[in-house]
């Protein structure tokens, strides 16, 4: 409760039904096709799948619609995953300095020893150092721990999450 004595509201994910993950899964095969032949190709409505559209973007379950890149064929075929750890209280400071360092794809919060975990891209290994060296040169970065993906083994996805999210 809160300290009015209302009950405290959390956003709890709504699952999603069978049209839902075929609406998905059809769009992750082929980003580019419109409503049209996705209804058509569903044996849904036109409206049916706008509709559900609209309500999976406005719950935020679909977030985008590509296109999706590939960094190595940019240019940035060295992949690294940076761990800083971050002066207590600063971690607003460092990543708003970290938005400015274009090869940082992500940075993420995590528990354990370090504050920031970072996904980054480099030409190679000397544009990783320098891209490291722009990455810890902030006062509220304290160190940083780097590794260098030697391959990709699981490419990112999520049609296996879909699925699950239908049977649960």
């Amino acid at each position: 409760m809160c300290a009015d004595r209302r009950p405290v509201v959390r956003n709890v994910p709504s699952p999603i039904d069978q049209l839902d993950a075929r609406i998905i899964t059809a769009l992750r095969e082929e980003p580019r096709i419109g409503v049209l032949e996705l209804s058509r190709r569903l044996a849904v409505a036109r409206g049916t799948v706008t509709a559900r559209l609209e309500k999976l973007q406005a719950r935020g379950v679909v977030t985008g619609f590509g296109p999706d890149l590939d960094p190595a064929e940019l240019g940035y075929p060295v992949l690294a995953f940076v761990f800083l750890e971050i002066v207590q209280g600063r971690l607003d400071d460092a990543v708003a300095d970290l938005q400015d360092v274009a090869e940082v794809l992500e940075a993420h919060s995590v528990t354990g020893a370090r504050d920031l975990l970072c996904r980054v891209v480099a030409r190679d290994n000397g544009h990783l150092q320098d891209v490291i060296n722009r990455m810890v040169g902030h006062p509220a970065v304290r160190r940083s721990t780097s590794y260098i993906s030697m391959s990709r083994q699981i490419a990112y996805r999520d049609a296996p999450l879909v699925a699950l999210a239908v049977t649960e």
